[in-house]
């Protein structure tokens, strides 16, 4: 088997096993069993180890002292910490890309993609599909803005923990009240931010990414506090206490 067929395997167990966790295939504190699972997935049992050992290390699993893994499980703390450590990892992108000075082809498709979300959520031709679409692009470049490999693996690293993804809210927009203010806000902090990194004020964008990211914050305050029955919708709520 070349490396890259052992790669492409890699890959394939830690997106499926991710996504069963966060789907709430597996409750929190279940421990995994190695064999059953290898066959759920169609895979030997190396490149699920080796998925099962990087899920480890992004906070879902938990090693078990005798042997194995289990899911883990989260307090309401834990994911408002998420969420903020999410804030402050963008928010020194931010700062960054502006000091340093932005890419000039990301910036200008952060541009095109601020312009394109302020069309998706105008009142009148409402597009959902597009703001999600557009809205993990805006912050999959912003994370790459300043040219920084060690940021941009650490954005992505923070985005992976559960319930702290800019999209993890989006997976229908009855989970959020008045949800279409809720992206209209979202959209005037996306135009900000743009126009602070453009203009080199690294203070104020990172001031308005930290702020952007506490929206997140108030979702899931809301679905915890007032709608716990939609937590399901959301991938990874499952594994919060209350």
């Amino acid at each position: 088997m070349t490396s890259q067929d052992r790669n492409a395997r890699f890959a394939r167990a830690l997106i499926e096993l991710r996504s069963l966790i966060l789907k709430g295939e597996f409750a929190a504190g279940d421990r995994l069993a190695e064999t059953g699972l290898a066959e759920r997935l169609g895979l030997s049992r190396t490149p699920l180890r080796q998925a099962m050992d990087r899920l480890v290390d992004e906070g879902l699993l938990e090693r078990i002292e005798t042997g194995g893994c289990r899911v883990a499980s989260f307090g309401m703390d834990d994911i408002l910490d998420a969420i903020e450590l999410r804030g402050v990892m963008e928010g020194t992108a931010a700062r960054l890309a502006a000091e340093r000075g932005a890419d000039p082809d990301l910036a200008a498709r952060m541009e095109e993609v601020t312009d394109a979300l302020e069309v998706a959520v105008d009142p009148d031709r409402f597009d959902f599909r597009a703001y999600v679409r557009l809205n993990a692009e805006f912050h999959d470049i912003l994370a790459h803005l300043a040219g920084s490999p060690i940021v941009a693996r650490e954005v992505e690293r923070a985005c992976r923990l559960p319930v702290a993804s800019p999209t993890a809210f989006l997976q229908g927009q009855e989970v959020i009240p008045d949800f279409r203010d809720s992206l209209l806000r979202a959209q005037v902090q996306h135009r900000a931010l743009t126009q602070a990194i453009a203009a080199r004020e690294g203070a104020r964008a990172e001031a308005l990414a930290r702020e952007h990211a506490r929206l997140a914050r108030e979702n899931f305050q809301y679905v915890m506090m007032k709608k716990p029955d939609l937590a399901a919708r959301v991938p990874g709520l499952s594994l919060v206490a209350p």
